[in-house]
């Protein structure tokens, strides 16, 4: 059997959070309104209703491509795309074709980087473009309903060159991709809600060989990393056992069955004249001056990858620790509080490490910092808990918070931890979270 080597690209789709449409003043609100409620002439493509760009989406996806090292071009432009889809209203999608806002950016890897052991690597983008989503498609027994509420939602398309040979290689990007836009705070970038969507393109080449192949195939709206991982796994499988019966798959959209770990056909690929761009007659072109970009970029806020070697540089912690603590911006924000109130008690450079461990490890997450920074100074010389004070102190909380309380009996598991929070500080940090936990939940039994 000969030896290939995967080929893929890929493009991701980011539902931006604006508070309105991309070309209309729609509320972005689907996942709250009922079906077909939230839409107006311009996003369902009546006669003589005209867009207007949303400036916000704009910004933010020239946010997005500077933070993916892009060019972004002064000069751009909305394109039509023709197809006929039943979730298009208009029977076209403004998009963007030959002038997007950003270009050749690239993601770069150290070795080792976070939970991976690769080599140093860097993937290519090739575009980051802004366009309008389509509306959602619901199949029932009975039929299929359209939900357009959706339709007009800013949408980011990223698409990057076809640099990844791996599946864990695709995992690693995209998951760092989806903490920088967290980061950003652009998108939610939730998978389960769509607001966030995969979609790899897969070959296969001999190995060692460096043509392209003749061939690719798209697996459409994958919504987790794993089942991305484990899509591509399944196609480079079946594209080698295709190609060693002398057979060429077919280029084709493939959809993705997480019940049986397989993909499954859905139509054949279209190439890019069979979507008949032309540009976009009712919005015109865009300039950007170099002032207005600088702006933009001087906005940006730090991103995981820098944050990371900033920890291990100012704290002196493990990569991996640092890795973990730098992928949620909320959570980056919380460590740092937490390591400034440690270093006004005690010499850092002496437990840095100790108080990551920690944090990552046994810090509940919604108690106050100042309680988390107690109950870990306390943690340092270790000491008896004084029942008869915990005892006090929890019957003392119970008896001052009686709607969280009943919150928790009625449910609210994460109710307790505010309740913690205030035992912790009514013993200043003589016991333990989770000593304090037990004490309760055996109380509140």
């Amino acid at each position: 059997m000969k030896s290939y080597t995967p080929v893929i690209g890929l493009e991701i789709h980011v539902e931006l959070k604006t508070e309105t449409g991309m070309f209309c003043q729609c509320k972005v609100n689907q996942f709250e309104s009922t079906p077909n409620s939230n839409v107006c002439p311009v996003c369902l493509g009546m006669p003589g209703a005209l867009p207007v760009p949303n400036r916000k989406a704009i910004e933010w996806t020239i946010k997005i491509g500077q933070a993916l090292n892009c060019r972004i071009n002064k000069h751009t432009k909305f394109d039509r795309k023709h197809y006929s889809y039943p979730d298009l209203p208009k029977g076209y999608q403004i998009s963007q074709y030959d002038e997007p806002i950003a270009v050749t950016g690239h993601l770069d890897f150290d070795s080792g980087y976070g939970t991976y052991k690769n080599a140093k690597k860097s993937f290519r983008i090739h575009r980051v473009h802004l366009e309008e989503d389509t509306g959602k498609l619901t199949h029932t027994a009975d039929g299929t309903l359209v939900d357009f509420n959706r339709s007009g939602t800013p949408l980011v398309e990223i698409v990057t060159e076809p640099d990844f040979e791996s599946a864990d290689d695709v995992k690693m990007f995209l998951e760092e991709l989806h903490a920088i836009i967290r980061y950003l705070d652009v998108s939610d970038a939730d998978m389960e809600k769509g607001t966030m969507r995969m979609e790899p393109n897969i070959s296969l080449r001999i190995t060692g060989t460096r043509e392209l192949p003749k061939y690719k195939v798209e697996v459409k709206n994958i919504n987790s990393f794993n089942f991305v991982k484990r899509a591509i796994e399944y196609e480079v499988k079946r594209h080698a056992e295709l190609l060693e019966k002398g057979e060429t798959p077919v280029q084709e959209t493939r959809g993705w069955d997480s019940n049986n770990n397989r993909t499954y056909s859905q139509r054949t690929k279209e190439d890019a004249h069979d979507y008949r761009y032309f540009p976009e007659p009712d919005i015109p072109p865009f300039e950007f001056t170099d002032s207005y970009i600088e702006s933009v970029r001087k906005a940006l806020p730090e991103l995981p990858a820098d944050r990371m070697r900033r920890f291990m540089a100012v704290f002196g912690i493990r990569p991996l620790d640092a890795y973990v603590l730098s992928r949620s911006r909320g959570n980056g924000d919380r460590f740092e509080q937490f390591m400034a109130g440690v270093a006004g008690k005690h010499p850092l450079k002496d437990i840095a490490q100790k108080a990551a461990n920690y944090f990552i490890n046994k810090a509940p997450k919604d108690v106050p910092v100042p309680d988390v920074i107690s109950a870990f100074m306390a943690g340092l010389s270790p000491r008896q808990t004084d029942s008869a004070l915990l005892s006090v102190s929890v019957e003392k909380v119970i008896t001052a918070q009686p709607k969280v309380v009943a919150d928790y009996r009625s449910g609210k598991q994460n109710a307790i931890m505010f309740l913690v929070g205030q035992v912790m500080r009514e013993m200043k940090g003589g016991a333990d979270a989770k000593t304090v936990i037990e004490a309760l939940k055996k109380r509140l039994a």
